[in-house]
């Protein structure tokens, strides 16, 4: 039975819930424990049976640390392991995002260009929609072919949020 450990931590877009097996950050879900944890485990458990869920600010402390000093402007990579479950497309999108320089955007029509599939625009879409570790995999970063922001699981206010943080808080990093 596999353990995954969770805990809540709070930022300037409200309440965020993250969860941790032994190997890494695993998922992270805009909203308060008490009103998101039953649909984490839900999605987790498509992908893995029988898992024990524990309240454990210990595994998970290394996460908040990092993503609380993303929130106030003094790390803009981040360094702790990730435990992502997914296809092995969604890996290679999961990849990709995470070679867009904070503060910039890249459009779907990138990423699968960037992937050498031009034509896997809907399923770069898909798999980012998928994103298990928002933030920390900046799907955030990535916008329409004609520049618009499009679809965010978080809504798009949080979307626009990310993204104005991180061309305020790290002008001097972005290209």
């Amino acid at each position: 039975m596999e353990k995954i450990y969770y805990g809540e931590m709070d930022s300037f877009l409200g309440p965020l819930t993250l969860a941790a097996t032994a190997k890494g950050l695993c998922m992270i879900q805009y909203g308060n424990q008490k009103n998101v944890l039953s649909s984490m485990k839900r999605r987790w458990e498509k992908q893995e049976q029988n898992s024990l869920w524990i309240e454990d600010y210990t595994v998970i402390g290394e996460a908040i640390r990092e993503i609380k000093e993303y929130f106030d402007g003094s790390r803009n990579k981040f360094d702790i392991k990730m435990d992502l479950r997914g296809t092995a497309f969604q890996k290679q999108v999961w990849e990709q995002l995470q070679l867009i320089p904070c503060g910039n955007t890249q459009s779907y029509k990138d990423i699968a260009e960037a992937l050498g599939n031009p034509k896997a625009v809907r399923a770069v879409g898909g798999a980012n929609n998928k994103n298990p570790v928002p933030i920390l995999i900046p799907c955030h970063r990535v916008i329409g072919a004609d520049g618009t922001l499009t679809g965010y699981a978080g809504g798009i206010s949080i979307k626009e949020s990310l993204l104005n943080h991180e061309k305020s808080s790290f002008a001097s990093v972005v290209n």
